[in-house]
């Protein structure tokens, strides 16, 4: 009895073993079959170099730190990139170009380099302080300031940490680039002009909307500046005489309607006088606004330092009641002393 339930019991073991080999041998070879996956984007030389234009690229005055592990004597805490780019490192001859290259680079150089005295080095280089790329941007501004760029920056982003353009802000902007710059990485910035020209002048409009044309990367050294508007003068029978900015073309009768209009006792006629910019010569003209009004005469567009006076009716006289009437009331408020 004992001899059947033992027989039995071994069938039924060998039957799972049996069973069981193939389950296991199909996980095995589930996990070891690779699974379907999407093809992957190969890395193209140009997407690359793209990448690699996006990180900081050392430069003179910058400081370094050179740890290499396991050799104290040989890292440095704290290594300042001289003004023409260069660097020294113990055991290692000359002088090494540090300029122009990333952290990643740098260290794989200096890795090859400790080959000819270390079997298996491993070199690290971090930028410890970012003093080779300064930018300024100053004029109408709200924070002018200087920046030194720790990556790549474009016009808008140094524009918008300024705080943004200023209530006087012109209609352009300017950026100055410095020549005698010793280090520019890699080539210059495409849109803009050649940095030997020395400035580059954008339409400040396309610049806040982020028109690639006008939003050009900045170079280290460049002075970003933005000029205050041109403006116009309105004077006379109005009731806010006030200079007023051009930062979009104003016409002569927008100026006035933006001076208050015209007052009780105004001429329909106004006087522009406009000065040449170079012989500095003044010139008088006289529109008729209600001849402007009626599309007769066109609205001339203003330039810069064009002075709009608004006359009264009567000429000289009426401003001479006009002066009259501000003094007779003056005097009278006076404290009167006797003359004996």
């Amino acid at each position: 009895m004992a001899n059947r339930q033992y027989n039995s019991l071994l069938r039924v073991l060998l039957l799972i073993a049996v069973v069981g080999v193939p389950a296991v041998t199909n996980a095995q070879d589930q996990k070891t079959d690779p699974l379907p996956t999407r093809p992957r984007s190969v890395a193209t030389p140009d997407t690359q170099m793209s990448a690699k234009d996006e990180r900081y690229r050392i430069g003179p005055g910058d400081v370094l730190e050179v740890l290499v592990y396991n050799h104290v004597e040989l890292s440095r805490p704290a290594i300042r990139v001289d003004g023409r780019g260069m660097i020294r490192l113990p055991l290692l001859d000359g002088e090494i170009q540090a300029a122009c290259k990333t952290e990643s680079d740098l260290s794989s150089e200096l890795t090859t380099r400790y080959l000819e005295y270390q079997k298996y080095p491993q070199v690290d280089v971090y930028v410890k302080e970012f003093n080779s790329q300064p930018v300024a941007i100053v004029g109408a501004v709200r924070t002018p300031g200087r920046f030194l760029l720790q990556r790549r920056v474009r016009l808008l982003e140094i524009l918008t940490l300024a705080g943004g353009a200023g209530a006087s802000a012109g209609r352009t902007i300017q950026i100055v680039h410095n020549s005698g710059a010793p280090f520019l990485c890699g080539s210059s910035n495409t849109n803009t002009t050649d940095v030997n020209e020395g400035v580059s002048v954008y339409t400040l409009k396309d610049t806040l909307r982020g028109a690639e044309a006008a939003n050009p990367y900045l170079i280290p050294g460049d002075v970003v500046y933005l000029a205050d508007a041109d403006q116009v003068f309105v004077t006379g029978n109005v009731p806010r005489p006030s200079a007023i900015n051009l930062q979009e073309p104003v016409t002569l009768s927008r100026a006035i309607i933006i001076a208050g209009g015209l007052l009780p006792q105004s001429q329909s006629k106004v006087r522009l006088v406009r000065q040449d910019t170079t012989t500095q010569a003044k010139t008088e003209q006289y529109f008729d606004l209600k001849e402007i009004n009626k599309g007769t005469v066109p609205d001339i567009t203003l330039q810069a330092n064009d002075v709009v006076e608004v006359l009264r009716e009567g000429g000289a006289k009426s401003v001479l009641r006009t002066i009259m009437g501000t003094l007779i009331p003056t005097a009278a408020a006076l404290p009167a002393r006797v003359v004996y």
